[in-house]
C-alpha cells in the first residue's frame, strides 16, 4: 500500500531541518519555489555573456584544478563539461542508500537554485523530475576527500543526467538512460560551467552527516529512555535530577535532559517506594546522566545548526555574482564545517553508547544493583544477560576507535594545488556504523532494564515508562531462563533506532523544530 507524499516547496537558503528529515525518510515530493527562478536565470545570463565576449574565466572555458591555466576554445566547451563528469566518475565501494541519495539530490538542487552557479533551469528541473520519479543515481560511497567538494561521488550523480552509468528505481539497478525515460527527462548536453557546478559542492558529505544527525537523534532519545528505565530498575535516586542543580551550572543541554528525565519518571510508584532509603549516591552512569547526555545534546544541536546552513549553501566554485557580472573563485567547496560537525556527532554517539554500556554492567552486578545476578533466576544453570553485556562492550569499544576525528587528517591532491582537504566524507560516512552500534547498546540496556523492573512487581513505574515497557515487551519477552538472545538483541537494536518517543524526549531533538 503506497503512502501519499506531500509536495514540498524548496526555498533555497531557508530549508528547515524538519524538511530535510522528511526528505531523508522519503515522505515528500519536491518543487522549486518560483521565487528562485529569477536568480537562476540572472546567473545563467552572466555565464552566457562571458562566453559570448570570449572572456577567460575558470570553470567556464578553462581546464580544472592544476590545469586551470589551459584555455578551452568555445567549440569544445560542451566536450569539456562532459569530459569533466566522465573523468571524475572514479568512486568505488557500496552504493549510497536511497535515503542518503535523496538528501544529496535535494541539497544539490538547493545549491544550484541559489543563483550563484550559472546553470540552466533545465538542469535543476531535471534533477527534481528524477527525484520525484524515484530515480536515484548509483553513487559509490568511497572516493571523496571533501575538497574540492565531493567530486567523485557527485560526478556519479551527474552521469545520470547524461544518460550514462546506472540508476536505482525501487531498489532495482537499471541503465541511467532507462531511468531518464521513466522520469520523462532527456539526456542533457551540459552547457558552460554546468558540469563543474554539478561536481563542485559538499552535498554528499552533508547528506551523510545529516544521516548521522538524524540517526544520532534517535539513539540519543533511546539512550535517555533506557537510562530512565535503568534508574527505575536499580531504584536509583531522583535527587540528582533536581532542576536547581542544573540551573546552578547553566549548561542548556544538561538543564533540558534533567527536566526530560524528571518528566519520564513522574508518577512512578517505584520511585515512591524508596524515597527515604539510606542510599546516598548512585554511580556516575546514573547520577550524571544530565551532565553527559546534556553535553551530547549540545553537540547534536550545534552540528544541526552547521548542517542546516550547509544544506542550504552555495558550495560551488567559482561563484557567479550577477549583480556585478563577476565570477569569483573561492573555496566554499571545502567541507571543513561538515567534517567538524560529523566529528562532534561521532563524539556524542560514542558517549551515548559508552554510558549506556556502563549502566548495563551496573544492572548485571548484583552487589551494586540489588537485582539477581545477570538478571535471571536460578543463576548458574542460567547465564542470563552475561554475554549480552559482552556484545554491548564490544560495540561501545568499536565506537571509541571510530570516534577518532576524521577532520584532523589531510592529504594533498591534484599536484599540490589542493593541498589541504577536509576528509568530511569519511568523517560523515562512519557515523552510520556508529549509530548502528549505539542503537544496539542502548537496546540491550533497555531490554535488561525492563527485565530488572519485572523484579519489582507489583510496583509500577511511571505512566510514560510503563508505555515504553509495553513497547519493549511487544518486541521481547521476559527472560525466565536462557534462550537464544540474538533475535531479541536485533529487535532491541531496531527499538534503539526507532522514531517514536515520549514528547518529553522528542521535543529536545534539533530536527523536531520546524
Amino acid at each position: 500500500m503506497s503512502t501519499q507524499k506531500k509536495l514540498c516547496s524548496l526555498t533555497p537558503g531557508s530549508v528547515s531541518l524538519a524538511t530535510l528529515r522528511e526528505i531523508y525518510h522519503g515522505k515528500v515530493l519536491l518543487r522549486l519555489d518560483p521565487g528562485a527562478v529569477a536568480a537562476v536565470q540572472r546567473a545563467l545570463g552572466t555565464v552566457e555573456s562571458i562566453v559570448a565576449h570570449g572572456d577567460v574565466v575558470y570553470g567556464i572555458n578553462t581546464g580544472f584544478g592544476k590545469l586551470a591555466q589551459t584555455t578551452i576554445a568555445t567549440d569544445h566547451l560542451a566536450e569539456l563539461q562532459r569530459n569533466l563528469v566522465l573523468s571524475h566518475s572514479v568512486g568505488l565501494g557500496e552504493a549510497l542508500p536511497d535515503d542518503v541519495v535523496r538528501l544529496v539530490m535535494a541539497s544539490k538542487i538547493i545549491s544550484l537554485s541559489r543563483g550563484h552557479s550559472g546553470v540552466r533551469l533545465l538542469v535543476i528541473d531535471s534533477l527534481i523530475a528524477l527525484f520525484n520519479a524515484g530515480v536515484m543515481p548509483v553513487i559509490p560511497e568511497k572516493g571523496s576527500v571533501g575538497a574540492s567538494g565531493d567530486l567523485a561521488p557527485l560526478a556519479h550523480l551527474s552521469l545520470m543526467l547524461l544518460g550514462e552509468g546506472n540508476v536505482r528505481v525501487n531498489g532495482e539497478q537499471i541503465p541511467a538512460v532507462e531511468g531518464l525515460k521513466l522520469a520523462g527527462v532527456e539526456p542533457l548536453v551540459l552547457g558552460p560551467k554546468e558540469g563543474l557546478a554539478l561536481l563542485n559542492g559538499t552535498q554528499v558529505s552533508t547528506a551523510l552527516a545529516l544521516r548521522g544527525l538524524f540517526e544520532g537523534e534517535k539513539v540519543f532519545a533511546a539512550g535517555l529512555v533506557a537510562g530512565a528505565l535503568s534508574l527505575e530498575a536499580i531504584k536509583g535516586s531522583v535527587k540528582p535530577f533536581d532542576a536547581r542543580i542544573h540551573q546552578a551550572r547553566g549548561q542548556s543541554g544538561q538543564i533540558d535532559v534533567a527536566a526530560a528525565v524528571s518528566d519520564l519518571l513522574g508518577g512512578s510508584k517505584i520511585v515512591d517506594s524508596h524515597l527515604h532509603c539510606g542510599r546516598v549516591q548512585d554511580p556516575y552512569s546514573i547520577r550524571c546522566v544530565p551532565q553527559v547526555m546534556g553535553a551530547c545534546l549540545d553537540n547534536l544541536r550545534h552540528a544541526a545548526r552547521v548542517l542546516q546552513i550547509e544544506a542550504n549553501a552555495a558550495s560551488d566554485n567559482p561563484l557567479v555574482f550577477s549583480d556585478t557580472g563577476e565570477v569569483i573563485s573561492g573555496g566554499n567547496f571545502h567541507a571543513e564545517p561538515v567534517a567538524f560537525a560529523a566529528d562532534i556527532i561521532a563524539l556524542a554517539v560514542a558517549e551515548i553508547g559508552a554510558i549506556s554500556e556502563r549502566r548495563l554492567a551496573l544492572l548485571l552486578d548484583t552487589g551494586l544493583s540489588g537485582l539477581p545476578p545477570f538478571l535471571v533466576k536460578e543463576g548458574g544453570i542460567n547465564s542470563g544477560f552475561m554475554i549480552a553485556q559482552v556484545t554491548a562492550a564490544a560495540l561501545a569499544s568499536e565506537n571509541k576507535s571510530l570516534a577518532h576525528p576524521g577532520s584532523v587528517d589531510s592529504l594533498p591532491t591534484s599536484a599540490n594545488q589542493e593541498d589541504h582537504v577536509s576528509m568530511a566524507t569519511y568523517a560523515a560516512r562512519r557515523l552510520g556504523a556508529m549509530c548502528f552500534n549505539t542503537a544496539a547498546v542502548v537496546g540491550i540496556e533497555a531490554m535488561a532494564a525492563a527485565q530488572g523492573i519485572e523484579f519489582h512487581r507489583p510496583l509500577r513505574s511511571s505512566p510514560l515508562l510503563e508505555n515504553v515497557f509495553g513497547e519493549i515487551r511487544e518486541r521481547v519477552a521476559f527472560l525466565d531462563k536462557d534462550r537464544l538472545l540474538a533475535p531479541d538483541i536485533e529487535q532491541m537494536r531496531l527499538w534503539g533506532c526507532s522514531d517514536s518517543w515520549p514528547e518529553a524526549i522528542a521535543k529536545l531533538l534539533p530536527s523536531a523544530v520546524a
